[in-house]
């Protein structure tokens, strides 16, 4: 795992900290082939430059979010917005981290990818990869 991304999970007060920790740690394990570095100011991972789990912490909890997991077909994960495939959730609390669930989306996330790297290029539409 990247320096910056255990900076970024130090800098988290008391529960978030200990989520952070155990997210970057099981993305790390899930997605070993996986580059991971901090981007837009949060612990993103991916795969062939292409963005696929990052996440961040939010007023509403520590807000965990695949790129492509609208079309994960998962009820754990929520749907917001109609332009992208993204999905997330969030957690406020360790014991809510699913680590069965989360090895699952994880597998889903090398699987089904949606081309976020080239979205500028192709003026905002998304492409399938996989």
């Amino acid at each position: 795992m990247e320096p910056e991304i255990q900076t970024y999970n130090l800098s988290q007060q008391d529960e978030y900290l200990l989520i952070c920790d155990l997210l970057a740690n099981e993305i790390c394990r899930g997605l070993p082939e996986a580059e991971n570095k901090i981007w837009h100011a949060h612990p993103v991972w991916f795969l062939d430059g292409n963005p696929i789990v990052g996440y961040s912490t939010q007023k509403r909890g520590v807000r965990l979010m695949f790129w492509s997991g609208k079309d994960f077909d998962e009820p754990g994960l929520n749907v917001e917005g109609e332009k992208f495939k993204d999905a997330s959730v969030f957690y406020t609390d360790l014991s809510e981290v699913n680590l069965e669930n989360l090895e699952r989306w994880l597998e889903k996330g090398r699987n089904i990818q949606w081309d976020y790297k080239n979205l500028v290029k192709r003026k905002g539409q998304l492409e399938r990869l996989k």
